[in-house]
Parts: structure tokens; sequence; C-alpha cells
């Protein structure tokens, strides 16, 4: 089983390619964009130690000689330090431009990998091999690339497009429950912004997926990736359309900062919370029915992700803390917020210009102290 999902970009196209038997294939599906043979993976301690021998086999019968770097895991190493450190590594490697990156991980790997490929030399080839459900709908896909601050999450970044992605479904069999219910987060975010026939399937088939049904697998992947792609094509540098990927991530990356960027809160269940919020919010503010509100929020719930701020460890979090941490977001302008909101399941749009107030408003009606 294997599908390719195009994300068409002029010269730098390339192929996000969806199966069930990547892995063992991916050294001779990577050899022709390593000319000199070489590459540097990247990965994690965790998925080093899980499927880092069978990849560096697999490039080994291809020809391909690959030079393991492996980085401690969580969303702390994706950081000014973490990049430091592997910048430094990487050129005690002595990589030139005729070699490549392999990011092999989630998305902290992905994000990190990536941007260091694009201010190495000035800029290295890179793929991404993405090992968690989120990763392969959405972080792998697009270029966008980035690390960590204490202002923010991936506020210093490049956009830098990977010349191949392989999403190998059976590499999550050994995904964590609680991670694939968070990576399952950004699959139903694109039924709710943009495909509410892809939603309605997700209503009936998301148990499937979050389990790790093969088929049900393939088709959530495989039509994330398209509408991702679509998107991206169109809006590559997120100028207009492509901001609606963002679809409860303003809410969502302040609660992450909040917690602290670990473990009591990951980035697909911020994510979760943050289109519930994105729903609400847009209902409080007439944009769109109750109805379609309680829609969405059932949804994501019945995948066993929190909808709700009272559900994080540590919680309730303060308004005013948390419309801070939104106007540090790169999508702010001049002190007003900019939000992903929406007219209806499927139906999203960028709302700028939104008043702090309303926003702390609600957010102390959802829960929140002042």
């Amino acid at each position: 089983m294997r599908r390719a999902a195009p994300v068409r970009l002029a010269d730098r196209s390339y192929d996000v390619l969806i199966g069930d038997d990547l892995l063992d294939d991916a050294g001779a599906l990577i050899r022709p964009f390593a000319p000199r043979g070489r590459t540097a993976l990247i990965t994690d301690e965790t998925v080093a130690a899980l499927h880092g021998d069978r990849l560096v086999a697999a490039m080994d019968r291809a020809g391909v000689t690959a030079s393991v770097i492996a980085l401690p895991p969580g969303e702390q190493t994706k950081s000014f330090e973490g990049l430091a450190s592997l910048c430094d590594r990487m050129l005690r490697l002595e990589l030139d431009r005729g070699d490549v990156v392999t990011a092999f991980g989630g998305g902290v790997i992905g994000d990190l990998a990536g941007f260091a490929a694009a201010i190495y030399k000035r800029g290295i080839d890179f793929v991404q091999i993405p090992t968690t459900l989120l990763a392969q709908v959405d972080s792998s896909v697009g270029g966008k690339t980035a690390i960590d601050t204490p202002h923010g999450k991936n506020l210093i970044g490049a956009f830098h497009q990977p010349r191949l992605v392989l999403a190998d479904l059976r590499v999550l069999a050994t995904l964590p429950a609680r991670e694939m219910r968070a990576g399952y987060a950004e699959v139903i975010k694109y039924g709710l912004l943009g495909d509410s026939e892809f939603f309605e399937w997700l209503e009936e088939n998301g148990g499937r997926v979050v389990a790790g049904d093969l088929e049900a697998l393939a088709f959530a992947v495989s039509r994330s990736v398209e509408l991702k792609a679509e998107i991206v094509a169109e809006d590559e540098k997120e100028a207009g359309r492509r901001a609606l990927l963002n679809l409860g991530h303003t809410f969502g990356h302040a609660l992450e900062a909040e917690t602290g960027y670990g473990g009591t809160l990951l980035h697909g269940e911020g994510v979760a919370i943050g289109c519930a919020q994105a729903f609400r919010f847009s209902a409080s503010q007439g944009l769109v029915s109750n109805a379609d509100a309680h829609r969405a929020e059932a949804a994501i719930a019945l995948a066993g992700l929190p909808v709700r701020m009272g559900q994080i460890p540590g919680a309730p979090f303060s308004a005013e803390a948390l419309v801070r941490h939104m106007s540090q977001d790169k999508k702010a302008e001049g002190g007003r917020l900019t939000f992903i909101l929406a007219k209806g399941v499927g139906a999203a749009f960028t709302a700028k210009g939104v008043e702090a107030g309303a926003v702390r408003a609600f957010l102390q009606a959802d829960g929140a102290l002042p």
C-alpha cells in the first residue's frame, strides 16, 4: 500500500509518500538526493532505539552512509541551545551541499533538523521521515522550520522545503496512545477548517484512526496531506490562505507557553483545546451556531482529547497571561490579535484585529482566572 501526494511548488515541488512499507525502501528513495551517498540522520534517542538500526540498514543497502545524530527527546530540544549543538555536530561531520540531512522523528526533530538544514552553509537539502501522526499530517509538510524561545513557540525559523517526505504508517504502531490522540487533533483540524465531508468521515471513523487501523490511517493521513499540500501550493509563506492551517493554534500555543512546553500539555492536545475554543469563541461572537460549536467539541472529545482548559494539570490559568502569550504570536499585528475563527464546520476564516478585551472576557467565561 503506497500513496503519493504531490506538493506543487514549481522547481521546489516534492512528493509526500504514504504507505506501510516505506522505511525499508527509504535508502533507495533518498539516494537520488544524496549524490555523494552521505546523510546526517538526525533523530531523537527514543526513535533511534526503536527504528534507527532498521533505517541505517536500509540506507546501507542503497549505498548511503548515514551518520546518526541522536538528540534528547522533548520540546526542550527545539531551542537555541539545541540548534547550536546540532549545527556543531553537523559541522564536525564536514557535510557539504552535495549531502542531505534526514530528519527522522516527530515534529520537534523535523522542525529543528529542517531549520538547521536551512541555515547550514546557507542551505542544504533535507528529507523528512516523520514518525508521529502529528508530524505525518502536519509539521513534515510545507517547509515550516523553527525553534522555540521563552517568548513563544516557533518564533525563530525559516521556510525550507524538504526534497521528499516519507510517511510510514507502520512506524505509528510504536507510538504511545496519548501521542496518537495528540496527532489526531491535527487530522480533525483539517475537516474543521475546510472539508466538512472529511469531518463527517472522521465523526464515523476517528476511533479507527486513533486505534491505528491501517486502512483508516492511510485515508486520514492522505486526505490531510492533500488538503495541506493544496493550501501550501497556493500560499507557501502564509501571506493569505495558509493561515487557516493555524486553526486552534493561537489558543493552543498560549496554553503550551503557560504550561512550559513540557509533558503537561502536548502540542496536539493544545491544538485540540484550541480548536474547541476557536469554535466556542466564534459562537460567542455570533459567527457560528452553538450547534456547530458543540459538534466540533464532541468530535474532538470522542477521540479522547481534551477540549477544556480545566482538563490541563495546573489549571486554572490566568486570562491575562494567556492573552500576553497571544500578543507574541507571529500573526499578531500592531497590538491586535489574529485568530482563525469559523462560520461553520469546514468554513474557517482569518479574523484580524480581534480586541484583546473580547478574548480576555471569553477566556474568563471559559474557565480562566482574571
